[in-house]
């Protein structure tokens, strides 16, 4: 079960299992067994990789969540998190940048304040 929804979901993506190993940062052989159930009961971190990776949950994988995560990010958002994954961005990176933006917000907002004093 939870095999077959990793292949569908690696399908779906347009993944190969190299590829889907490589992203996650898993073993292909590992990935192989758990998708030909020869392995049914991978880890937690694992199943967290592979989630992550396929943009869905840990939930999902397991069955108990029938809602694909991938199915309610925006497509446009979704492509546009891909590319930047493919091109290098970490999660770290986006975190930084993500800082950045609340930083410039707030140094918008302070120079108007600023600006708007003077003019009294």
């Amino acid at each position: 079960m939870i095999g077959e929804r990793i292949r569908n979901l690696r399908e779906k993506k347009g993944l190969s299992m190299t590829e889907l190993a490589r992203r996650a940062g898993v073993s292909k052989s590992y990935l192989s067994y758990i998708e030909r159930n020869v392995q049914k009961n991978p880890s937690l971190q694992f199943l967290s990789k592979i989630a992550l990776t396929l943009d869905t949950t840990i939930e999902f994988l397991l069955g108990e969540d029938t809602t694909d995560a991938s199915e309610v990010l925006d497509q446009e958002w979704a492509f546009l998190l891909q590319q930047a994954i493919d091109e290098g961005l970490s999660k770290e990176d986006f975190e930084e940048f993500q800082e950045f933006l609340r930083f410039r917000k707030w140094k918008i907002e302070q120079d108007g304040l600023d600006h708007r004093s003077k003019l009294k």
